[in-house]
């Protein structure tokens, strides 16, 4: 009897203690908000909070507006599940099963203006209400089998002549997303892609942003990558295109530059476009500028940011006084985080004059700008305890307050971590910056197990950014230190420092890696004997290169995703200028780039003896799965402790709710078992 009485007892108790720090089911209950837009007068914000039930596998998605000067909240329909795809002014239009609908008061009541657009993936309405463009997978050339053989139709045959046959996790259909453009006064409509094989949006991951309507309604910009099979798969060269309504004209407006040109945006009055641009083709990390374009006279471009040691990551145009084209505000990484920045727009077309200012300065990431609500530029802004909430920014002085508030309640009963941003030396005596994440109560008088976190990318920043599943707060919460730094490769530290890790993904690199995890075993509360290693993508090859170098550093590692064999990855990944750009080309040039042997993994198995967990996707074909299977298999014939966690319908990301708790589940077992 008293056993069945102190069970459940010490049940409750252990679980109410759990309850002040992470867990990952509280993770996943967390609100995801989305900033959507500032309405016209600049009094509210319109922002959705999305929730997901992990047990169901469900969201919900709640859609709401909240006071920029008093900050009350009030919830707002769309009516049964529309999409609001734009706001002009205070004409909303959504789209909902084949229906396009039109609001002008504010989602209340919605009129339908279109009946037939089927299959739409996006929704574009013209600014003067006339016409209509939406997106929609157009069957061009046939690929499946049951499409080439119309009396085969069970068979599973997938056919093809050339590369782009996959891409991020989908194999080719034939289908390409095509642009459909509607006259909405007789219902005519045109693909004005036709018969070829491109893609608007960009795949994998365009969207509503890469097509604009000119505020005169007479055409739109698209976002284009006009390529096909290898030239595609080698190529970063995307272009802007505007499509004349009237003439059928279509214009490349960003013809001979050569590298990724993206995210189209007119001033208001339509004089100008704006667009954030980089310059090498095949470089999908380079440095990203923006640059300004007379509409009358397209060869007038600017780049503001050409002088400025930094690369932008989203821009807005600014409003206000004085001209409405005369400045524009920016995200970008800078020392570990993500800042708002200002620039302004020279009258005269002289670039020399733009100036940046970086207007906010702390420990979070600016992660998104919503618009402009007079003097205040609204953004979405997070750190490594809080996920996402909407805030307005003084731009005078960078002041910011916090508009809402979705996580509060299920923080307050949480303990914090602390996250420090130190500067090391590496080996080559350069200063580097790291943050260091402590776990909750942490007490220096006490020795803790300690993770070297590995970043991807390999050129993406590692700031204080929060993640449903590298979440450095759910880390800590378990007792772990966590060094996380930001090592040769990451930009925010100048875009010499970012470039630094093309073609030496093994040297440097890896070398500040050990100089990461030997400083933090200065400190006194750093177990030694207890360090483990942990990464995904190109942080999932670090894990894999440190385990053949480490010299005995770590006890346990942890790769996801991670490249193991160069040249195994060369022939099976689907978007090659990633690989020729940073290895150096293929495997069979001669002479041979020297990261097939010096900087492969493979190449250093013979050395491994420590455990470690694999995780593989089984549809990730930036990192294919026999990358995963090959270095389980290497380390269980080397006798090494392994364990391999295969997720089938997973990408290069964990997107399923329960494999996402699977995954940390079995992420801290690994450390417990190995970290003991």
């Amino acid at each position: 009897m008293k056993g069945k009485i102190f069970l459940p007892l010490l049940f409750a108790a252990s679980t109410a203690l759990a309850q002040d720090r992470m867990t990952p089911e509280i993770l996943w209950s967390l609100h995801r908000v989305s900033g959507e837009a500032v309405s016209r007068d600049g009094r509210y914000v319109y922002y959705s909070s999305k929730t997901v039930d992990w047990k169901s596998e469900k969201s919900t998605t709640l859609h709401f507006k909240v006071g920029v000067e008093d900050g009350v909240k009030k919830e707002f329909t769309t009516t049964a599940g529309k999409t609001i795809t734009q706001r002009y002014d205070d004409t909303w239009f959504a789209y909902y099963d084949n229906f396009v609908y039109k609001s002008v008061d504010s989602g209340a009541t919605w009129t339908e203006i279109y009946s037939s657009a089927h299959d739409a993936e996006n929704v574009w309405v013209s600014p003067n209400g006339k016409y209509l463009a939406y997106s929609k997978r157009v069957l061009v050339k046939p690929m499946m089998g049951s499409d080439i053989y119309s009396d085969l139709p069970n068979t599973t045959a997938q056919v093809y002549t050339d590369l782009n046959d996959r891409h991020w996790d989908t194999w080719a259909d034939g289908k390409y997303s095509h642009i459909i453009l509607v006259n909405l006064k007789d219902g005519s409509s045109k693909d004005i892609l036709e018969d070829l094989q491109f893609d608007c949006p960009l795949k994998p991951f365009g969207g509503q942003e890469d097509l604009v309507w000119a505020p005169d309604s007479h055409g739109f910009v698209y976002v284009c990558k006009k390529k096909v099979g290898k030239d595609y798969a080698r190529s970063t060269n995307t272009d802007l295109y505007f499509y004349d309504v009237t003439t059928g004209k279509t214009d490349n407006w960003s013809e001979g530059m050569m590298g990724y040109d993206t995210n189209p945006v007119f001033s208001k009055d339509g004089r100008k476009l704006a667009w954030t641009s980089m310059a090498s083709d095949g470089y999908e990390a380079d440095k990203t500028d923006i640059i300004v374009m007379e509409v009358a006279d397209r060869k007038k471009k600017m780049n503001l940011t050409a002088r400025w040691d930094g690369t932008v990551s989203g821009f807005i145009w600014g409003s206000g006084e004085g001209r409405a084209d005369s400045r524009m505000f920016f995200t970008a990484p800078t020392e570990g985080t993500e800042q708002l920045f200002e620039v302004n727009v020279p009258y005269n077309g002289d670039a020399e004059k733009a100036q940046v200012k970086m207007i906010t300065k702390g420990k979070w990431d600016v992660t998104g700008i919503v618009g402009q609500a007079g003097s205040k530029v609204i953004v979405t802004r997070c750190d490594m305890n809080h996920a996402n909430e909407v805030y307005a920014v003084k731009t005078n002085y960078g002041d910011m307050i916090c508009l809402t508030h979705e996580n509060d309640k299920i923080y307050a009963p949480l303990l914090m971590s602390k996250t420090e941003m130190k500067q090391i030396q590496t080996a080559d005596g350069v200063t580097m910056g790291e943050w260091i994440i402590y776990p909750p109560d942490f007490d220096e008088t006490k020795k803790y197990p300690t993770l070297l976190y590995c970043q991807g990318g390999p050129q993406s920043a590692l700031s204080q950014f929060y993640s449903f599943r590298w979440n450095f707060q759910l880390m800590a919460a378990q007792g772990y230190i966590v060094v996380a730094p930001n090592r040769r490769g990451m930009p925010g530290w100048g875009v010499k420092w970012n470039e630094a890790i093309s073609k030496d993904w093994g040297g440097g690199p890896m070398q500040d890696y050990l100089a990461a995890i030997d400083d933090a075993c200065k400190n006194s509360y750093v177990d030694k004997n207890r360090l483990g290693c942990v990464g995904a993508s190109y942080g999932g090859y670090s894990v894999f290169m440190l385990a053949g170098i480490h010299k005995n550093r770590f006890k346990s590692f942890i790769a996801h995703d991670g490249l193991f064999d160069l040249r195994s990855w060369y022939g099976t990944t689907e978007e090659l200028w990633f690989a020729n750009w940073d290895l150096g080309g293929p495997y069979w040039k001669t002479p041979m780039p020297e990261s097939y042997e010096k900087f492969n993994p493979i190449n250093f198995v013979n050395k491994w003896n420590t455990p470690i967990m694999i995780v593989q996707g089984g549809t990730d074909y930036r990192v294919p799965v026999e990358q995963g299977l090959e270095a389980f298999q290497a380390a269980r014939l080397h006798d090494v402790k392994a364990k391999l966690l295969y997720l089938p319908n997973e990408n290069h990301w964990v997107m399923h709710p329960q494999n996402g708790i699977a995954w940390q589940r079995e992420f801290f077992k690994w450390l417990d078992e190995t970290l003991k």
